[in-house]
């Protein structure tokens, strides 16, 4: 159940990511621009997605990796569809978790006083 809750969260991030621009969210330039911080910020300790990076790049190396062929050699139409649905997962978390991010940047960084 608990898989079943993240895989509909990461849908649900997917969702309000792509309708962010009309309500004011973070750009899909800025989520972007935001991975290489993120992954320099997890790997020295300092933000806590160490889980959730591995498994997004667990996802992207299945995703681009020889062995995906096999599903698509045998089962033509579930091997793509289980890659349709690692993609959309993947999307999903990595704009959730860019807009977490952003999030715990605003609160990291002190208030600049003039």
């Amino acid at each position: 159940m608990a898989k079943t809750l993240k895989r509909a969260a990461a849908f649900t991030a997917l969702g309000k990511a792509l309708m962010s621009g009309a309500r004011g969210g973070p750009s899909l330039s800025a989520r972007l621009s935001a991975l290489p911080r993120m992954l320099k910020a997890t790997a020295k300790g300092q933000y806590d997605g160490g889980m959730r990076v591995a498994l997004m790049a667990a996802a992207t190396a299945y995703v681009i990796s020889p062995i995906d062929v096999v599903p698509e050699m045998f089962l033509w139409v579930f091997g793509l569809i289980d890659d349709a649905v690692m993609v959309t997962w993947l999307a999903g978390t990595v704009l959730s978790e860019t807009e977490r991010f952003l999030e715990w940047e605003k609160m990291a960084k002190p208030a600049v006083v003039r």
